[in-house]
Parts: C-alpha cells; structure tokens; sequence
C-alpha cells in the first residue's frame, strides 16, 4: 500500500475515533432522525501507532452516516454495532470496529517490518452508569468491552488475539449551558499476545544493530485520558474537537525497539454537514 494512501486511510480512522468520542451523548435526547446522510471533514496530529515517537497532522473528508435504530445501529458509538439491552442505567450490545494499517515504510522505527494491516474487532461492551447529576444532563459510566481482533489485507485474514479496555467517564449534555457535549474519560487497555506481538514483536529476520530481535509478552498496553467535545450550530451544521493523552509508562513491552514513546499526544477537530435527514424519528 503506497504511503499515500496509507496516511489516508490512518486519518479515516482518527476521525471515526474523535467522532466516537465526541458525539457520545451524555443523556437520550429526543426527535433525532432516524437516518442521515452527509459530509464531514476534519483533521489531527496523531502518532504513527501506540508508543510510537513520531506523529503526522493529517486531514481528510468523507461521508457521514447514522441509522438510530432500536437494535441495529450506526451512529455515534460505532460504525456497525447490535444494541441487545438498553435502559436508563445499562446498555448491553455487539459492536464491530477497527482501525486502519499503516505503511512501515513511512516509520523510521518499523521501517522493513511488514506492514501493519486492516484491524477489526467484534464482541460484547457493557456500559453502567454509576452516577447522574439530579438536575440531569450529567452523568458518569462505566464502559466495559471485550473483542476479539482481526488483521487482514483484504485478501486474507488472521486472529489477532482479544483486547479488554475499560473506560470510566464523565459526560455532561449542556456544559456551561450552551448546548455543548463534552466527554472526560479515563481509561486502560489490555491485551494477549497475539495483538502485542503485532505492534512490538521484532522476529530474528528483521533485527539490526539499533533493533534487537524482541519476544512480546500479553498484558497492559497503557492508560488513555481523553477530553472532547462536540456542538451542534443548526440542525443540519455540528462542529467536534478532542484531546487524548496516551500513557504508556509500565506497559508490559516497554522494553521493544518498537516501543519508543511512554507518553503521547492525540488533537483533532471537524465539522460535519448533514445534507439528508429522514422525516422518521431514530430510536434513542
């Protein structure tokens, strides 16, 4: 895959994780449609993978999609996810997600590694809230999912091991009363081997003398914190941004070649324009 495709395609995947991030609503809001269409367009600074030492600012636009139904959904949460279970404290669903590869060749540190590939995930998350402001439109959850992830290069795949991240997070609808969502989250990551071998496995092969081969081990990936926001100006204009702060410090493979960045650093804003919005009324 050329770099410049590659570099595309990682912005994709910064936007759908800042859009995730910042259109989690903090209460059920009413009268939303059922489905939309549009264009949002965006960018970020972003490192290159996790513990990675160097970041690029890419920008990009694409389509916007939401269908809100009362099991099926793509919206704010996911591309694609099954919502099983939902009442006012708990929500229990399937979701698909992913992320998208990155060329080694434009990573100093990776570079005549193989690439990494398309990743998807799939399995169950449980969100909790543990706590609600009593004037409303606040509240904290517990998020806690479990996937199992997936590589592939569109021509074969392989199982990539399970990730466990849960995320507690503070979620306010009307911040300073002027119709602006926000999202703090705190939350931490774990994985088997098969996915840490992915980001950090260094085999004989491909060894130098400034990268030693390295036998990655399961365990703590790192911690995120993570601060966003997102503001609707009409009905059919809505402007997002974020902050992510990823701490790697006392990560189980800390001592890979690969490994080169304990804290990094994660900015991104947009804009999204919903041209089409159905008459029906979405399920929240």
């Amino acid at each position: 895959m050329s770099g410049f495709l590659s570099r595309r395609l990682r912005t994709v995947a910064l936007m759908a994780t800042c859009l995730a991030v910042c259109l989690g609503p903090a209460v059920a809001r009413e009268g939303r449609p059922l489905f939309e269409l549009g264009v949002m367009a965006g960018g970020g600074y972003i490192p290159d993978y996790p513990a990675a030492d160097e970041s690029r600012f890419r920008g990009l636009a694409l389509p916007y999609i939401a269908y809100r139904g009362e099991i099926l959904r793509s919206d704010e949460k996911g591309l694609l996810r099954s919502r099983l279970i939902h009442t006012e404290d708990l929500e229990f669903d399937i979701s698909l997600n992913g992320s998208f590869p990155v060329d080694s060749d434009d990573n100093d540190d990776r570079n005549g590694l193989p690439d990494l590939d398309w990743l998807g995930e799939i399995g169950p998350c449980v969100q909790l809230t543990v706590a609600r402001a009593p004037a409303g439109g606040a509240k904290v959850d517990l998020e806690l999912p479990v996937r199992a992830v997936f590589s592939t290069d569109l021509s074969d795949w392989n199982y990539r091991g399970i990730v466990v991240a849960p995320e507690i997070a503070y979620q306010h609808e009307n911040f300073l009363g002027e119709k602006i969502q926000v999202k703090l989250g705190l939350g931490a990551s774990f994985a088997t081997v098969q996915l840490t071998e992915y980001f950090y496995e260094v085999a004989p092969q491909f060894a130098t003398a400034t990268r030693p081969a390295f036998s990655a081990e399961s365990g703590y990936l790192g911690t995120k914190i993570q601060l966003a926001a997102f503001k609707s100006f009409s009905s059919r204009w809505r402007g997002f941004a974020g902050l992510k702060v990823d701490l790697h410090h006392g990560a189980a493979n800390e001592d890979s070649p690969l490994f080169k960045d304990k804290t990094t650093f994660s900015a991104g804003l947009g804009i999204i324009w919903s041209f089409y919005q159905s008459e029906a009324r979405g399920v929240e």
